[in-house]
This record gives structure tokens, sequence and C-alpha cells, in this order.
């Protein structure tokens, strides 16, 4: 799920990787915006309102939205910074850096909240955008831009075209791939919901305010943590076939 990047993954394992991180997503954003009452999974709106400050020359006012913006484009830089600094590495997967420091700002900040009254909420949305920056761009970068997770405006965009070729089938022959493609974007959607609906029970119903990330976060490290089960159990029952072959040759 975390290891095969590009060409070399399968539907399935884009599944796998866009149910989870689009899940946390959800469970990122709604918990986000219950707390502070800013989106912290995307910049769109962001944008908007810097700009709307800067037409009302409110320079100062704007300055936060900015910070907001820059917080999740320091998030993608920063994910993709590590991922190609230590990419060489045979011995690492470098793709776990980014998820590890993602669940780790997830469950410092749900930890914070237990300790110490919040009174610098900007500052904790700031480290939410970086930290879904983390996500957006390890996410699109071991996808090969296949999978993204953070935002759903593309993906309706996306999902709205790939749907209106199933009925052009002489111009758009290569149907499992388009089927395919729009299962992808069905799931990340229904996930996202998902996240969100169980962030917005754990957080209100359940009383768990900013804990609810904390769930996020142990559902982002025991991926890692099946994926390298699975590749280990993968990679030892290939050695013991190759085993079983040479001896019987």
């Amino acid at each position: 799920m975390f290891r095969h990047q590009g060409k070399s993954r399968t539907l399935k394992q884009n599944l796998q990787i866009a149910t989870v991180l689009s899940f946390v997503a959800g469970m990122v954003n709604v918990s986000g915006f219950l707390a502070f009452k800013q989106l912290t999974t995307n910049v769109t709106g962001h944008f908007a309102l810097f700009i709307n400050d800067v037409a009302d020359f409110a320079f100062w006012k704007g300055t936060i939205y900015f910070l907001y913006i820059f917080s999740f484009l320091f998030g993608s830089f920063f994910s993709s910074f590590l991922i190609e600094r230590y990419r060489a590495s045979k011995q690492l997967n470098v793709f776990v850096l980014p998820t590890l420091l993602e669940a780790l700002i997830l469950m410092s900040i749900a930890l914070f909240s237990n300790l110490q009254l919040i009174d610098s909420p900007d500052l904790i949305v700031c480290l939410l955008l970086f930290a879904m920056g983390l996500q957006n761009s390890f996410v699109t970068t071991i996808s090969k831009a296949i999978v993204r997770t953070t935002h759903l405006t593309g993906l309706f965009t996306d999902l709205g075209i790939d749907i209106s070729q199933l009925f052009f089938p002489k111009r758009h022959p290569h149907r499992e791939m388009l089927k395919a493609n729009i299962k992808l974007r069905i799931f990340i959607i229904a996930s996202f919901f998902g996240g969100g609906l169980l962030g917005g029970l754990l957080y209100s119903r359940l009383n768990l305010k900013l804990n609810a990330l904390l769930v996020a976060a142990f559902i982002l490290l025991g991926s890692l943590i099946y994926d390298d089960l699975r590749y280990r159990f993968i990679k030892t029952t290939r050695k013991h076939k190759q085993e079983r072959k040479r001896q019987v040759s």
C-alpha cells in the first residue's frame, strides 16, 4: 500500500491507501472545523478570504489566511523533500517518514488540548494544514497524482468527467480503466464522508473534542504496521517458495 509507486501500483493498492488517508482527512476536516471554525484540509476558502481582506486593504487581517495557505504549502514541500532526500536508501520505505510525522502532529495536538487550554488556535490550524499538506503531497507522489485525499472539488470534477465518458464508448474505448477511475473516486469521496461523520460523532456526541485526532493518528499508524507486516509476510513467503524450487531442482 505504501511501498509501490507509480505504474507498479494496482487498483487495489490505490483503493487501500485512498480509503485510509481520505478517511483520516475527513476526520481532521470536521474536527478542525468544529474546534476552530476553520477549514483544515484545503486552502481554497482561505485563499478567497485572503484576497477579500487584501481587496479591503485589511492586509494585517489577511495575514493569517496567508499563513494558513503557506502552512499547507510548506507541508507539501517538506513531505516531498523527505521523500527525495531518502529515496536512494534501499533499506527505508521513504513514505513512512511523512506518514509518521503526520500522525505525530495529530497526536501532539490532541494531547496538548488535554493539558492546556488552547489560546493560540491559529497555530493549531496551521499545524493541521501542514499535516494535510504532508499527506496530500506523499499520496500524490506515491500514486503519480492518481490519488488525492484532502479535498473533494477536483474529485467531483473528475468523477463527473469520467461518468460522462461512459456514454461515449467509441471515443473512450478503455472501459475497464474508466470504471476503475470511477470506483477509486467514489471510494475516496465515501471515505472522506465517513471520516467526517466519525470525526463529528467523536468530537460532539462522545465529547472527545480534539481527542478525535488520536483516532485518526492511530488509523495512520495501524495502516503502516499492517503494510509492513504484510510486506514481510509476502517477502518471507516468496523466499520459502524460491528455496523449495531450488531443493526440487
